[in-house]
């Protein structure tokens, strides 16, 4: 009997789990993993897999889904010995910008402070651990409820600083939907207030971050690098009509 064809799960975890039929994009990984890059960002339109092969992503480095290896089993990346052993290895900072759809500045600013509290409750264990001072212990506490919007720019540049003390490796971080922000930004007119926050933010992120292994960011425009890309020099653009990734991030023709 034939697999279901699932529409609309993004979750890859579920899809594998459920028995869904999927297209094997895991080479995705080893691509990505040996091209080097420090961060990538990855411009396709709508409904070609992103937030998909994002998920997977997460799955197969984060310390999240250690001794996962289920997940892949059969699939292409499993094929590679090296690969097997760094799965579930990582710390691994996963974010979507995709509800951040405000009328104003204001709105949208406090709806990423949420999202960036809900990382560090998310890594709450952090606070029973001994890396963190009495200071800093504070410091993470007062981040995971009372966010400032000073305090939001460098959110995951410290956070990685802990994960990093933690398990002893630097982070990876996943951007999902970036210029969600943009795009309001620009059509109900705070484009200046949005770009000065994104700046500062994908700066200390990206840009100055110590404690970063890799990144990936994925959207549906290209915003100029003369805005809030200004200062990402270690920033390597895939659009819709690179030929990197293109298996991964685009049409394929397979008879069900």
């Amino acid at each position: 009997m034939k697999k279901k064809v699932a529409i609309g799960i993004q979750s890859f975890e579920d899809l594998i789990e459920k028995d869904y039929y999927y297209i094997d994009k895991t080479d995705f990984i080893r691509e990505w993993w040996e091209c080097g890059d420090s961060v990538t960002l990855i411009a396709r339109p709508r409904r070609f897999g992103k937030t998909l092969n994002m998920s997977m992503v997460e799955a197969f480095f984060s310390a999240k889904y250690a001794d996962r290896g289920d997940l892949f089993e059969g699939f292409s990346i499993w094929e590679h010995e090296e690969y097997r052993r760094i799965q579930g290895t990582y710390p691994v900072i996963s974010l979507s910008f995709a509800n951040i759809k405000s009328e104003n500045f204001e709105l949208a600013n406090y709806i990423m402070r949420k999202l960036l509290m809900g990382q560090y409750r998310e890594k709450s264990f952090l606070l029973e651990s001994d890396v963190l001072s009495k200071t800093e212990k504070s410091y993470f506490e007062r981040m995971e409820y009372e966010m400032s919007d000073m305090d939001a720019p460098m959110a995951l540049y410290q956070l990685s600083d802990y994960l990093y003390r933690y398990y002893g490796k630097k982070v990876i971080i996943l951007m999902d939907e970036y210029d969600t922000p943009m795009q309001e930004a620009y059509v109900d007119g705070y484009w200046d207030e949005m770009v000065a926050f994104t700046r500062s933010f994908f700066n200390s992120t990206f840009k100055t971050n110590p404690w970063l292994e890799r990144g990936i960011m994925t959207g549906v425009t290209r915003v100029s690098k003369a805005s809030i890309f200004s200062d990402l020099n270690n920033l390597k653009v895939i659009t819709t009509t690179s030929k990197e990734y293109a298996a991964s991030f685009g049409f394929t023709e397979i008879d069900l």
